[in-house]
């Protein structure tokens, strides 16, 4: 091996590479698919079938914040409408217009909403599926397109149903879903995602990503799981788990050792593509205030947003590091080093592997064991 550093052997060996070069290249491509990945998800459905507000939920946000996706009882998308990840600006979710015109033609609608574009379609519906959504779901198939039925607002079915003498919800949602299901033969047999836009811990968030992730190619994988709302115990712990994967190739990127800067980020930027693993962190575990007030509300406990004071959460949330602020340089990255203890110069921070990836590593645990803490104060824990 070219070098004997102790710390740039355990990157070499982490990466499952015989060589530098080798890790150097593997890690690029991993940073590559961290930070520039791009991911098109369209919505479609009949108007007030609950398009925007999956959006919405999706985006972690609500629907009276700046940028959210207009709601309404009648059709409030003209137009395919693009909304960026808050988080994650190459994540993309696109609101289609309705689809529940009389002169409906499947493949009129997919060249005006431009089909080629998007990674996978969500067919969404708030009652049954309807011709019109089945002509679409064949007319995708046959261009070759991942396709995914989703029925909405089920919270809505599960309170009036509730009020039923012997009611019983895992009853209730067999039903829902298997007379979907039977509307939908023309099709094959596919899968239906029950969901509730307004709780994405209930119901088959989870379960609609886990299909995504299996159908994805493996590059989409992992902008799909950062962008993805924490909508389980399971989904944040594959979350952590995918980011201390990375963390020896940010440590090679950060520590400038023979990895060619991304697009976007100059060679004197190295040592930031380090915190902007941090900041990717943060926002994919929910932490940011859109994300924790959301949270807050929904099971009507102010006092998360004050959990959420670890060190590198109010570090992050000061410096507001996102990707286009990787020019912040040098100051921002003395910043963060001051952080932990002990690790000795700035200079020999910014250029250390080890003492990059000790940084890493202790941002990582303090955002993850924040993101747990939130998560059992709110009693989400056991989901």
């Amino acid at each position: 091996m070219e070098t004997q550093d102790p710390a740039v052997v355990e990157a070499v060996k982490a990466s499952g590479e015989s060589t530098l070069e080798k890790a150097a290249a593997k890690a690029k491509k991993a940073l590559d698919q961290l930070l520039n990945v791009s991911l098109n998800i369209a919505v479609t459905g009949n108007t007030g079938s609950g398009k925007s507000s999956f959006v919405n939920a999706f985006r972690g946000v609500s629907v009276n914040d700046a940028g959210a996706a207009p709601t309404g009882a009648t059709e409030t998308t003209m137009e395919a409408t693009m909304y960026e990840h808050p988080g994650m600006p190459n994540v993309k979710i696109w609101d289609l217009p309705g689809i529940g015109s009389p002169n409906f033609k499947a493949k009129k609608y997919l060249k005006d909403v431009k089909f080629k574009i998007y990674d996978f379609f969500i067919i969404l519906t708030s009652e049954r599926f309807t011709e019109n959504d089945i002509m679409l779901a064949k007319e995708i198939k046959k261009q070759k397109k991942i396709f995914y039925f989703v029925r909405s607002k089920i919270d809505n079915d599960i309170e009036q149903e509730e009020k039923k003498k012997g009611f019983d919800e895992q009853k209730v949602l067999s039903i829902i879903r298997e007379d979907c299901q039977k509307n939908l033969k023309e099709v094959g047999d596919p899968k239906v995602f029950l969901i509730s836009s307004n709780d994405v811990q209930k119901y088959d968030f989870e379960n609609l990503h886990k299909a995504l992730a299996e159908e994805l190619p493996e590059h989409k994988r992992s902008a799909l799981l950062q962008a993805w709302p924490v909508c389980s115990t399971e989904c944040l712990e594959k979350k952590i788990k995918m980011f201390k994967g990375l963390i020896w190739a940010v440590s090679l990127a950060s520590a400038g050792i023979a990895v060619v800067p991304l697009p976007g980020l100059s060679a004197g930027c190295d040592a930031v593509m380090g915190l902007l693993f941090l900041s990717s962190c943060y926002y994919a575990f929910g932490l940011d205030e859109g994300s924790l007030t959301r949270l807050s509300e929904k099971v009507n406990k102010p006092h998360l947003i004050d959990l959420a004071k670890s060190k590198f959460v109010v570090a992050i949330r000061e410096k507001a590091l996102t990707r286009v602020q990787a020019s912040a340089g040098i100051a921002t990255v003395e910043y963060f080093i001051s952080l932990v203890p002990g690790v000795g110069s700035v200079a020999a921070a910014v250029i250390s592997l080890s003492t990059t990836k000790y940084l890493l590593k202790e941002g990582l645990n303090d955002l993850a064991d924040t993101a747990r803490k939130i998560r059992k104060e709110a009693g989400l824990d056991s989901i």
